[in-house]
């Protein structure tokens, strides 16, 4: 079932307002617009966008409720992402890519990581071990599978916590990091306080470990 469609509203500086008339947009205006329009051509291509054209001087009114008063004004889902100046169009991606993980499940198997970690290779690993098809996604390369992850991730572990690499879903199913991927496929996953917390999930962070951590941390000292 596709999701619906996220809303992106760009308002120009163009329309009527009493006597006043504008029929030719601003330069940023018609900027924005191409920005717009080359992003959803590629980097967005895949994703269900209802794209809106409205003329500010005629409905200023719109966006003002927003905090929209700048044109060129582009909102995405009510919300004003940018005003004032051209689009930069890595805002207009992660905005866009963050209203459609939220509306749309993961399906397949997936691990989001980058070349340089450890626990994403260790991960890695336990799914080429255990004969498991997976889609691989850089977060370092490719912005647009960092702004799916962070939007995916965040509603679960809350806004305070970091969130780190990998991240791994499973038939649909969020799985967390290395050791527990490791753990779900029967693997023995040794406590390492040295990981750090890439390969730690919500669950791992209870009292008895911190204190375990802290435990090691003094006798190190000592």
């Amino acid at each position: 079932m596709e999701s619906s469609p996220v809303c992106i509203t760009l308002y120009r500086w163009a329309g009527t307002f009493g006597p006043f008339r504008i029929r030719i947009p601003c330069g940023e205006c018609s900027l924005t617009q191409d920005v717009i329009g080359d992003t959803l051509e590629n980097e967005l291509s895949d994703i269900p966008v209802n794209f809106q054209i409205r003329d500010w001087l005629s409905l200023w009114w719109q966006p003002l409720k927003k905090g929209g008063w700048h044109a060129p004004i582009v909102m995405v889902e009510g919300r004003v992402i940018s005003q004032g100046n051209a689009l930069n169009r890595g805002v207009l991606t992660e905005a866009v890519i963050g209203h459609h993980a939220r509306r749309s499940p993961v399906t397949g198997n997936h691990l989001f990581g980058k070349a340089t970690c450890p626990h994403c290779r260790r991960a890695k690993a336990y799914l080429d071990e255990a004969g498991i098809r997976y889609i691989y996604h850089d977060v370092v390369k490719d912005p647009r599978p960092l702004y799916e992850m962070l939007a995916r991730v965040k509603p679960m572990v809350g806004p305070r916590t970091p969130i780190t690499v990998p991240q791994i879903w499973l038939e649909g199913i969020y799985i967390g990091g290395a050791d527990q991927l490791g753990r779900r496929l029967g693997r023995t996953v040794e406590p390492n306080p040295e990981r750090g917390q890439s390969s730690l999930s919500i669950e791992d962070l209870t009292l008895k470990g911190l204190l375990s951590i802290f435990r090691l941390n003094q006798s190190a000292t000592t």
